[in-house]
């Protein structure tokens, strides 16, 4: 399988937190075409604090964060994209409490932003594009609850347009009906460091090969107006 079974794969990630645990801040290379693990991610301000500061906040879940990520930290007007956990129960969940399933968050990225740069609806629209919003709870060989397509919306506004986009794609694009939820944003939850620029750090890792590049070379190819470094 392109990713590995949950089970597996939730155990290399737990020994990947003892080694994060010991060697925190630091930098850790494994063998030629395994993770990289870097900086542990800040906290940061809330996203309240963000937005009054003329920032904005659009937390989006679409598959594995991994893929996410690539793609939104490529695109003009994003400062900041965080890997994290998103709608779940239980407080502070580590990546094998999510990937069983059973804690109800998704994998989710949280994405800084400065309007006057890029549209809330223009990342909805990259958001679409890359992944398959008429699949449930899954993406690829991924599935889950944790792979569910979901908007975290922040205010009013964010629903609404979101509502009308939805309801747009469906009409024009989709055979099959959009199942994307809408949920109200409640606390992001970053994930481990290994998870942060994931594809960045690890170019050549298999999964990133087989999934993440076919993702970054669509925006490439179709938003190549959006990107950073025109």
């Amino acid at each position: 399988m392109i990713r590995k079974q949950s089970v597996l794969l939730c155990t290399a990630v737990a020994l990947g937190a003892i080694l994060a645990a010991v060697l925190p801040q630091t930098v850790l290379t494994q063998a030629q075409g395994n993770p990289v693990v870097t900086a542990v991610p800040a906290e940061g301000d809330s996203s309240d604090d963000k937005q009054s500061s003329g920032k904005a906040v659009a937390t989006f879940a679409g598959g594995c964060f991994w893929c996410t990520e690539a793609v939104f930290e490529r695109i003009e007007g994003v400062d900041n994209v965080v890997s994290g956990y998103i709608g779940g129960s239980v407080d502070n969940p580590n990546y094998k409490q999510v990937c069983s399933g059973r804690t109800g968050h998704a994998e989710a990225v949280e994405i800084t932003y400065d309007p006057a740069k890029v549209e809330f609806e223009e990342l909805m629209e990259i958001f679409f594009a890359t992944h398959d919003p008429t699949t449930l709870n899954r993406q690829g060989a991924d599935s889950g609850t944790q792979y569910r397509s979901s908007i975290f919306f922040h205010n009013d506004q964010q629903l609404e347009e979101a509502k009308k986009y939805i309801e747009k794609l469906n009409k024009t694009k989709y055979n099959s009906k959009i199942v994307t939820k809408l949920e109200k944003a409640t606390k992001f939850y970053p994930a481990e460091l290994y998870h942060q620029d994931f594809f960045q750090n690890n170019p050549n890792y298999g999964y990133c090969q087989a999934v993440v590049v076919p993702k970054v070379r669509k925006v490439n190819r179709s938003f190549s107006e959006k990107l950073k470094d025109k």
